[in-house]
């Protein structure tokens, strides 16, 4: 049984890579923050759909890439829907929502853009915990306009969801979980590059999904962990770490984490933590945040405690640590890897600017075992 909780077209191959559906993805006032998350990562990466354009009208006219991280990667920003529609060879197939509120709610003016994208022709890819298929205004327009809605996080149906059952045991390649000190703090964006990062290498690895975004930009296995009852969290994250193991038997299962396991707010942690078992945890860290995301009464949790709380709650080991740099210079990034490192005893990098030749040498080195699988040249 498959453990995504949502019917998605399968992950694209180089070869298919031309037949990927196109989209526009809507980031209003959010293209590079916190809550713009979703579109972030659909920028960086995206296996299913060819992005052809972001809505963000404080940002119109300028490269997305050049936004996000210093680099053209020929993805503009458009000033609104027309504008993003004027600038396309054709109509795109679909309209990704690509901001993610701490509401999880569409406002009314952005009801009025999904249903005004439906109208010209684009089914829709929606992230939030608002279900739109269960909308009769959306469910009538669907209906009307011959479009498709696709609720990311809607869970499967109770009857099928799963409660853990210990076969986690009997997987027997290393598992290794992203976590973090706070939410919206990259751990997703790490986890993929730490798997491109190893199959470079000549690995077998595989990602394990957890979160909207990743589902979106392709993860074959996974599910949207916080729409799940907390009764069936540990159980459906078992069995989506079962189902990529016993589909593809990888050398390496990287897990995707949410949340913090401090964070007072969100419970996912614990439940990765649960129910993949994880014999290794990479955590991600931005050292220039003072306070948890929409939470600016609590502090940011420096490294050392989350690493404690981590091992004290699992049977785990910290391997290695990665920068989020927002609010940094370069300079600033390199000399807080030095520091890091010395205090921690940890290897630390950051995984969006420095090489990812780092992260694979976190894995390579928990893990010695894995050298004999790598490729010649890597070892």
């Amino acid at each position: 049984m498959s453990a995504s909780p949502v019917a998605v077209p399968a992950p694209v191959t180089e070869e298919r890579a031309t037949a990927r559906p196109t989209a526009v993805v809507y980031c209003e006032a959010n293209l590079g923050q916190v809550d713009g998350k979703t579109a972030n990562g659909l920028l960086r990466h995206s296996e299913r759909y060819e992005i052809l354009s972001v809505i963000d009208s404080q940002r119109a006219g300028l490269d997305s890439g050049m936004v996000l991280d210093g680099e053209d990667n020929r993805i503009p920003v458009r000033r609104d829907l027309d504008d993003a529609l004027a600038g396309a060879a054709k109509l795109p197939d679909y309209f990704i929502f690509g901001i993610a509120p701490a509401s999880g709610m569409l406002s009314p003016a952005e009801r009025e853009l999904v249903l005004d994208a439906m109208a010209h022709g684009m089914s829709i890819v929606n992230g939030l915990h608002e279900f739109l298929n269960d909308d009769p205004e959306f469910a009538a327009a669907s209906a009307i306009h011959d479009v498709t809605i696709t609720d990311i996080r809607r869970p499967k149906d109770k009857r099928d969801l799963q409660t853990f059952t210990g076969r986690i045991n009997d997987v027997l390649c290393p598992r290794i979980a992203v976590l973090g000190t706070d939410c919206a703090i990259g751990k997703r964006t790490t986890a993929t590059l730490l798997t491109q990062a190893l199959r470079s290498r000549g690995l077998h690895a595989v990602m394990v999904g957890t979160g909207q975004t990743g589902l979106i930009q392709g993860a074959k296995y996974g599910l949207a962990l916080d729409a799940v009852p907390a009764q069936f969290g540990a159980g459906e994250v078992e069995a989506a770490v079962l189902e990529a193991y016993d589909a593809e038997d990888p050398d390496v299962i990287v897990i995707e984490g949410q949340g913090a396991l401090s964070h007072p707010a969100y419970s996912s942690s614990a439940f990765i933590l649960r129910g993949s078992r994880p014999q290794a945890i990479v955590l991600q860290h931005a050292p220039a945040r003072p306070s948890l995301v929409d939470f600016p009464m609590f502090p940011l949790p420096t490294p050392e405690s989350e690493i404690h709380l981590l091992e004290t709650f699992a049977e785990t080991k910290v391997i290695g640590m990665t920068l989020n740099h927002e609010g940094m210079t370069d300079a600033e990034v390199s000399a807080a890897i030095v520091l890091y490192e010395a205090n921690l005893g940890l290897p630390v990098t950051d995984a969006l600017t420095r090489s990812p030749d780092r992260l694979a040498d976190m894995a390579q080195l928990a893990f010695p075992e894995l050298r004999s699988k790598l490729t010649i040249g890597s070892r």
